[in-house]
């Protein structure tokens, strides 16, 4: 009785081991499934011939091409062995492929082809011993597939591969259920498995690559709406709105008005708290937009309602800024059992891993009575000692700084789930959004309140124009004599060994070196994680009080440090930062009402990618534009990030950056069969798929904030 080859079966015993090894070795191939999701990457016609003028040494190449001559020469002792050369041509050109061996099988006026690396040898270009293969039974196609390879792996050898496999595999489940194939015109999977590896036209294949895109994203968009439907299912405790209670009183008591666009997205999400199911949205929205505000309305609405809210912030930097600028912003309505405090206040804690004992006591105490209405803190509100009288409101602020261990510890503790409010100052195209946010409600906040003013960026080139930079220096001293202050950023601390040989600016020597010169008689302050927290707050309170003129730092002040009277950065070697986190820098400045001024300062060639970047920052301030841009120039696996390992090695053909059309389809399709079929009980092959993706480290990726 013969044993049914499956997509799951191992490699080896179907196309042998001599032939798996060195398929496993360059692409990781285990199963016959990774073989046959090794998709052509593009596709050859036959009698359109390889242009080989257009070959370069080092390449490796798969070539279709004409023998023209073959040419056999003795050689070692006593002339025993044969050297075979055999010259091929196309309409454009030639090459010589050399085998230190005779050679059977090749003769002139033969059509092949041939795979190797090029070389070049006395000036003329060769192939080495390459794989070859007549075109044989291609002639019927008519069309060669052209796999990615390596040296030991040819693309006529993973040809011949593929053709066993797909010859012996029997049982082949199909991902795409029959009701989304035909809405899409889809093949199934076997018949568009056998049109991807052996078409009979490229439009046929590219036909069957595209299904096989779009099931890649069907299947990840699956994992997304299933979570969607189980947070809407789960159940949370209903946190409706009080009429006179701290969300209206604070709002009465703002110095400002709200813009349309936090009015509208209060609401929002003030509606969704009231809901017995548990809120899960994204709010995005540009540096400075007033995010803040809005999740401190949503957080007043659940403790005017009896019940608690955390906001999770990945630095103690941040944590302490975002204590105070909620305190500073309720003023009395923060001061319960304070002298001053307003009737009915609550109170804002701190907590931070390294807090003394007796401050944490304290707002541990507080917690667990309730008595804290909100709490600020950073990793160590995960911790299991820590616990809440009732937790209505997950605010994460910068969630992608957080591993998902982190976020679940303290979202899925509670049997009545809390809501969760995610925030992230980096805008995210569609893309993206659909995908790393893909089980998340989506409200965006792009337009800035009134007042606030634009941020001018300029590129300083030290290496072509290295008298900007001492003009970068008297902008800040100008900034500092009209009574502003400065930021002066940089990629390293300094105090390690092993950079000592780094070429970059480091915060220590660049203290010291503008201390005694340029900036000789300001005062200037560091900041940097390697400090103790203590420190880290003197310098930030002494920074906010106006008593530090310029703060030399890290990237610590990346995000939620709000000093409206800093002015103007300099962010030194800042070829080294990327467009997103460039963006984000830059938000420090022009706070206020006072145009903030940022200068890159870089050593970069001019026509380097590096500086291109930078000149693509200094010409908008518009984030989504920098974000699409951001995505565009980076690979696939920095856009989705190293949590995403898993998910990324499931990706064969479709590209978040560049398949938005095709996203948003598998989104729709995926969430109508997750609403009839929550459980995919109908659609067992795509249950398993789904199934086969959660149980890689994709689900970092996928996991729900």
């Amino acid at each position: 009785m013969s044993v049914a080859i499956t997509l799951d079966s191992k490699l080896g015993p179907v196309i042998g081991d001599k032939s798996a090894k060195p398929l496993t070795k360059a692409f990781g191939m285990e199963t016959v499934g990774d073989l046959l999701r090794h998709y052509p990457r593009r596709y050859l016609e036959i009698g359109q011939l390889t242009p080989l003028s257009s070959l370069e040494v080092d390449q490796h190449v798969t070539i279709m091409a004409e023998v023209r001559a073959l040419k056999q020469f003795p050689f070692g002792p006593g002339g025993r062995r044969t050297r075979t050369e055999v010259l091929v041509t196309d309409q454009t050109g030639e090459i010589t492929l050399t085998f230190f061996t005779r050679v059977y099988g090749i003769k002139a006026g033969d059509v092949g082809l041939f795979s190797g690396v090029v070389g070049s040898f006395r000036g003329k270009l060769q192939l080495t011993h390459p794989q070859h293969d007549p075109i044989g039974d291609r002639l019927a196609r008519g069309v060669v597939p052209i796999y990615p390879a390596s040296a030991a792996a040819g693309s006529v050898f993973i040809e011949k591969c593929v053709a066993l496999a797909l010859d012996a595999v029997t049982d082949l489940p199909d991902p795409l259920p029959e009701g989304v194939r035909r809405e899409r015109h889809y093949e199934d999977v076997a018949a568009s498995l056998e049109a991807v590896h052996r078409p009979h036209s490229v439009a046929e294949g590219m036909a069957a690559k595209a299904r096989f895109r779009f099931e890649e994203a069907f299947v990840m968009q699956t994992v997304l709406a299933q979570r969607r439907h189980r947070a809407a299912a789960s159940t949370a405790t209903a946190r409706p709105p009080r009429e006179g209670g701290l969300h209206d009183r604070f709002v009465e008591q703002l110095p400002f008005a709200l813009t349309q666009g936090q009015q509208d997205i209060a609401e929002t999400v003030g509606a969704e708290l009231a809901s017995s199911h548990p809120m899960h949205r994204l709010l995005q929205g540009e540096v400075g937009s007033g995010k803040t505000v809005v999740a401190l309305l949503g957080m007043l609405q659940v403790v005017d309602a009896g019940g608690q809210a955390a906001l999770l912030a990945p630095t103690e930097v941040l944590a302490a800024q975002h204590h105070r600028s909620i305190s500073r912003m309720l003023g009395d309505l923060a001061r319960s059992g304070m002298l001053g405090g307003a009737e009915g206040a609550t109170r804002v804690r701190l907590l931070t891993g390294s807090m003394g004992s007796r401050a944490r006591q304290e707002t541990m105490l507080d917690l667990v009575t309730g008595a804290a209405g909100i709490v600020v803190g950073t990793h160590a509100l995960l911790e299991d000692t820590v616990q809440f009288a009732d937790l209505g409101l997950v605010v994460v602020d910068e969630q992608h700084r957080f591993g998902v261990e982190q976020r679940a510890a303290l979202v899925d503790r509670y049997e009545t789930r809390p809501h969760v409010l995610v925030m992230t100052a980096t805008p995210i195209p569609r893309t993206v959004a659909m995908t790393v946010f893909g089980d998340l409600d989506v409200s965006v906040l792009s337009e800035l309140p009134a007042g606030r003013q634009p941020i001018q960026t300029n590129v300083v080139p030290v290496a072509d124009r290295p008298a900007w930079l001492e003009r970068a220096w008297e902008r800040v001293r100008e900034e500092v004599g009209r009574g502003r202050q400065a930021y002066v950023v940089v990629s390293r601390i300094g105090d390690e060994s092993a950079e000592s040989d780094s070429p970059t600016r480091s915060l220590v020597e660049l203290h010291e070196e503008l201390r005694g010169g340029a900036l000789h008689d300001l005062r200037l302050g560091v900041l940097h994680g390697r400090m103790t927290a203590d420190d880290k707050d003197r310098t930030m309170s002494a920074f906010a009080d106006g008593s530090i003129d310029v703060l030399v730092a890290t990237t610590v002040v990346e995000v939620g440090v709000d000093v409206p009277n800093a002015t103007v950065m300099v962010v030194m070697d800042a070829e080294r930062f990327g467009i997103s986190q460039l963006h984000q820098l830059r938000g420090r400045v022009g706070r206020g009402s006072e145009t903030g001024l940022c200068l890159l300062v870089t050593g970069a060639d001019a026509d380097s990618p590096a500086a291109e970047r930078l000149r693509a920052v200094a010409s908008t301030t518009d984030g989504f534009e920098l974000s699409q841009l951001d995505v565009a120039m980076r690979s696939e696996g920095d856009v989705l990030g190293t949590r995403q390992s898993g998910f990324r090695s499931s990706l064969r053909l479709l590209s978040v950056v560049r398949d938005e059309d095709v996203i948003a389809a598998a989104r729709v399709a995926a969430t109508a069969v997750v609403e009839s079929d929550p459980d995919l009980v109908g659609v067992p092959a795509l249950a398993a798929a789904v199934a086969a993706l959660e149980e890689t480290d994709s689900a970092d990726y996928l996991e729900r904030t």
